[in-house]
């Protein structure tokens, strides 16, 4: 029999840990994406999250558009993840070819390699996220001395909330002192805390909104009202930087099928949120609410610009509350696939920053 070389060995290890922070299954890992070049179909491994804010994901995947687009050359190898660091670190371990991903998970993979290992091929959503309080808490002021949830120390949330309460004169550190104590924890966790009085609110994206003014709260900031237009990215398109140059005709078909998916989503949002419900209960065991789907969506829009400025403004601000270092995202999006597909399908292209 012939043995594996350590490297191999490592590498295999490494994703067997990953194993754990998955939801989805699919065929082997670990695999580079060309070994099959010349003998076979391409594999495209794709990463996603099985909630509302990759609604494009969940439905291209569900409704088979990716499938389609793609082609039968290429075999969809899909896999779901909870968390961004995790969905990164399997884009770096070589597990994973694309991803859906927020807006700090991509500045920090892009920073991490120096600006070598990832670009954005397009966006996918923007909004979905805001604060709820109790209903006592009707200003700014009334949150001193409270305790707010975010769902990570320095996610996308927890900078958002962090900067907006410094310009509101409200101290925060990233021990869970100051004039603010923000408690990072589970989405999930929140509702839990939210509803036994442990927190007296949370800045978190939907559906766990929803949820909380559900179980008795009300939005105090809507952070769409925070940006120009109400325009920010909420979820990206990225590519592993070594399959985008290997396969380009592979990724402009992928970039087909998101402008395909965000086309149904935004003109058959009745069945785009019966495959989100149905989608989430063959992965979980237990269908999304389908009236919580409903309730969040008007708070979301499906749109397949990046919005690169919103990047730049976050990670500014979380260099602001002390969280980061400055990063140079010169490079980071490449965006002439997506281009050539709207401007073949006659609809306005995006600017490339």
């Amino acid at each position: 029999m012939r043995r594996l070389p350590l490297r191999r060995l490592a590498t295999l290890a490494a994703l067997a840990a990953l194993g754990a922070a998955t939801l989805g299954t699919t065929a082997a890992c670990g695999e580079d994406s060309d070994a099959g070049a010349g003998s076979g179909p391409v594999t495209l491994r794709l990463g996603y999250f099985p909630n509302i804010t990759h609604a494009p994901a969940v439905v291209g995947v569900e409704k088979g558009i990716f499938k389609e687009k793609l082609g039968s050359g290429v075999e969809l190898d899909t896999k779901t993840f909870n968390a961004g660091p995790a969905a990164i670190e399997a884009v770096f371990s070589g597990a994973l070819d694309a991803t859906y991903i927020g807006p700090n998970p991509t500045v920090n993979a892009f920073s991490k390699s120096k600006g070598e290992a990832v670009r954005v091929v397009s966006g996918a959503a923007s909004g979905g996220v805001a604060l709820v309080v109790k209903p006592g808490i009707t200003s700014v002021e009334q949150l001193r001395g409270k305790k707010i949830a975010t769902p990570q120390l320095g996610n996308t949330q927890d900078v958002a909330l962090r900067y907006w309460l410094k310009e509101k004169g409200l101290e925060t550190t990233k021990e869970g002192g100051g004039d603010v104590k923000i408690v990072p924890q589970e989405n999930a966790q929140t509702v839990e805390t939210f509803g036994s009085g442990a927190i007296d609110g949370a800045w978190v994206p939907e559906p766990f909104v929803s949820r909380l003014v559900n179980a008795g709260g009300k939005v105090l900031v809507d952070e769409r009202n925070l940006w120009p237009d109400k325009k920010f990215v909420i979820t990206n398109l990225l590519v592993s930087t070594k399959f985008l140059k290997a396969h380009p005709d592979v990724v402009k078909k992928l970039v087909e099928g998101q402008v395909a998916a965000n086309e149904f989503v935004n003109t058959k949002p009745d069945e785009a949120q019966q495959a989100i419900s149905d989608h989430i209960g063959k992965i979980t065991g237990k269908p999304l609410d389908l009236k919580l789907i409903k309730q969040a969506w008007p708070t979301l829009e499906f749109t397949n610009d990046p919005i690169p400025s919103s990047l730049k403004t976050g990670l500014d601000h979380a260099v602001a509350v002390g969280l980061t270092q400055p990063v140079d995202l010169n490079g980071l999006y490449d965006l002439k696939y997506l281009n050539e597909v709207l401007k073949t399908q006659g609809k306005a292209e995006v600017s490339q920053p």
